[in-house]
């Protein structure tokens, strides 16, 4: 089986308010790509990845008539994907779902949210993730409230073969100082952001504690906004979002060599330009995490990268597509499940 994570930057942009694609030559939200060639990209891309199930972080809207569901399932029809079942859990403000697109003859989805509404004195698992976490960071022993503007979709997932799973699929707290002022102010808001992407980390990593505590096979897949390097306020914390949710269980290959080397060449999943300067920033920022149960079935992980993977750039309308679809490229996990 093979499953996916992947960040569609402007997925949203691509639907009119009745969920039809809009497949012309205005501006997609990418820079200098259109509608028609974003949609048409993510086709091509979609239909190499030939997953199971793809988690799509930054799914398209929920809301005034638009529909995560409705938008991802007219996709698939359009360009003929065998993942044409879509399932989401709760919507958010941000025009930024997270959603599963499935082949149902594969795998069968459903949101299955775990944690309560609130969270009394004693309880050992966090709240829902659409509620309000409570939690001291720090050593003044007031508590910060935290809440997800992307709450993580947690799915109960059954495979063809009868194999039962836990699928969590997250965004975490970008650490980027948007809106900054002056240069104290971005290091005002780089830290505070941390702090809430740290937070967000613990959150999830109780939820997965959880679960695996309970016997269950967990896969955590997304755009966690974190890896090594990537800012300059990494040593006011302890760990990073990525080595909170990793924990001593969980796998990720390229999360792993991430963090035991600190120089030289990396694993990248995204490729952002810097404004005002001519050239590229890449990083780690999307991962595929499973439990040790899963761990052991000789698990294979993929970035589907359009330079730094062969297999990619030796085609060149995939190598294009990937270039033309997305920021980030996808990662695939396949595994015999």
């Amino acid at each position: 089986m093979r499953l996916a994570t992947y960040n569609v930057e402007w997925f949203a942009n691509l639907f009119d308010n009745q969920n039809r694609l809009i497949i012309d030559d205005s501006w997609s939200g990418r820079q200098d790509v259109t509608k028609a060639d974003q949609a048409a990209a993510l086709g091509i891309v979609l239909t190499a990845l030939d997953a199971d199930a793809v988690m799509v972080i930054e799914a398209p809207n929920t809301g005034r008539g638009q529909n995560t569901v409705a938008a991802l399932e007219h996709f698939a029809d359009t360009y003929g994907l065998r993942q044409r079942k879509a399932v989401m859990g709760f919507a958010n403000d941000t025009h930024q779902e997270i959603a599963l697109l499935y082949d149902p003859d594969k795998v069968s989805a459903s949101h299955d949210p775990h944690g309560a509404e609130t969270v009394e004195p004693g309880d050992t698992e966090p709240p829902r993730f659409d509620k309000t976490f409570r939690i001291d960071l720090d050593i003044d022993a007031a508590e910060d409230t935290v809440s997800f503007s992307k709450p993580p979709l947690e799915l109960s997932v059954r495979t063809a073969t009868g194999t039962d799973l836990t699928l969590i699929g997250a965004h975490l707290k970008s650490k980027a100082p948007h809106g900054a002022r002056n240069p104290d102010h971005a290091m005002r808001l780089s830290i505070a952001n941390r702090r809430k992407q740290l937070a967000q980390a613990i959150w999830l990593r109780g939820r997965i504690a959880a679960r695996l505590a309970e016997g269950r096979e967990v896969i955590l897949m997304g755009d966690l906004n974190d890896g090594p390097g990537l800012d300059e306020y990494e040593h006011l914390f302890n760990r990073s979002s990525v080595e909170i949710l990793l924990g001593d269980e969980m796998a990720d290959p390229h999360a792993r060599e991430a963090l035991q080397r600190r120089i030289g060449a990396m694993p990248s999943t995204a490729r952002f330009r810097l404004a005002g300067e001519e050239r590229y920033l890449s990083a780690l920022l999307d991962y595929i995490m499973i439990s040790p149960g899963l761990a052991a079935r000789q698990p294979s992980w993929r970035i589907w990268h359009p330079f730094d993977d062969l297999r990619c750039w030796r085609v060149p309308e995939l190598r294009e597509a990937l270039l033309l679809a997305s920021d980030h490229y996808p990662v695939t996990l396949d595994i015999a499940i």
